[in-house]
């Protein structure tokens, strides 16, 4: 069939339109994230490294910190468009009225671990043991943090009665450990798996099983996620459309593909020096990766209710659910595919 120069010329005018409608409206993202080597962010570095950011015509530019309380305040002072983070941080920050969204579900459980050195291990009974103990997180405010926090409230534990140090996520961390700065470590692979193949640490609490989870927290319990604030998301709906559309895919990518397939994609150095050991905990870790990047009120109310237990602020606000996460983007994004 023969087309008219006319036809051709409108059908190319819309298509150009078209392509234009769903253009990013800004070509660099600025994204934050608190420790991008640890498998909590996994589905950062495979989206990455895939090269899905490009595809959807988006550059990301990534500032990693050593906690996520570090990436939070990237983004309140300015300095970072999103954050690759935790959820619980949406309900803190709605508690002291400065609202951040969550865009996208990575983790539908944390995988962190709780774990003693051996030399405090002998003498441990219960989380009430945590007390005077100088416990290793990723940073102080971050959800390795909260996670110590919460087995110490349910002990019947104050937040002062143990001390937190900051010590990262990888190497860092695995170094506060072998040099005894550190009676408690929480932390997740590949920090863990290393620590424990050297014989260094007993774990005493694990999130990296469902489980495990519901048996802490009391419920499943949302982990690593993708928030902004309100104001870049609605200035910017289609630069957080691409960013989504990539994790959904990157997402859907580790769904199909084999352990050694995923740790072949991401950088070398996020082995610390392991590869074999790196992709095993990889393998462990799979579960704990969301399939399809949405929210559940399940996990949502489950975070709230941890939060209550230990934060003033949370315990004193009146939150609406609601406005800490949003599937739109995820909705699209599935359509699409």
């Amino acid at each position: 069939m023969r087309i008219s120069l006319p036809a051709l010329l409108l059908g190319l005018g819309l298509a150009t339109s078209a392509l234009a409608q769903d253009k990013p409206e800004v070509s660099t993202v600025r994204l934050a994230v608190g420790g991008q080597a640890a498998l909590y962010y996994l589905p950062l570095a495979v989206t990455q490294g895939l090269g899905l950011f490009r595809q959807q015509g988006v550059e990301v530019n990534i500032s990693d910190f050593a906690g996520g309380s570090r990436a939070l305040q990237a983004l309140i002072g300015g300095s970072a468009d999103v954050v690759a983070g935790a959820f619980d941080h949406t309900i803190q920050m709605q508690a002291k009225n400065q609202a951040v969204v969550a865009v996208v579900e990575l983790g539908q459980f944390p995988g962190f671990v709780l774990a003693l050195l051996n030399s405090k291990a002998s003498s441990y009974h219960g989380p009430a043991d945590l007390k005077g103990m100088r416990i290793g997180v990723t940073a102080p405010g971050s959800s390795t943090h909260f996670m110590a926090l919460q087995l110490m409230t349910k002990a019947g534990l104050k937040a002062d009665d143990a001390s937190f140090v900051g010590v990262g996520a990888t190497t860092t961390a695995v170094a506060a450990v072998k040099r005894g700065e550190i009676d408690a470590i929480v932390n997740s692979d590949p920090a863990v798996a290393l620590l424990q193949r050297d014989g260094l640490i007993k774990i005493i609490a694990d999130t990296r099983t469902r489980d495990g989870t519901r048996d802490i927290y009391g419920g499943i319990y949302p982990a690593a996620v993708i928030y902004t604030t309100p104001a870049f998301m609605e200035k910017n709906p289609r630069t957080v459309q691409a960013l989504v559309n990539a994790f959904v895919r990157g997402l859907a990518w580790m769904q199909t593909h084999t352990p050694e397939e995923i740790a072949a994609v991401v950088p070398e150095d996020y082995a610390l020096g392991d590869k074999p050991l790196y992709t095993q905990a990889i393998k462990n870790s799979l579960p704990m990766y969301s399939p399809d990047g949405r929210f559940t009120s399940e996990g949502a109310d489950t975070a709230l209710r941890v939060l209550k237990a230990f934060d003033p602020d949370v315990r004193s606000a009146t939150i609406d659910l609601e406005r800490t996460y949003t599937d739109r983007f995820v909705n699209r994004a599935q359509a699409a595919n």
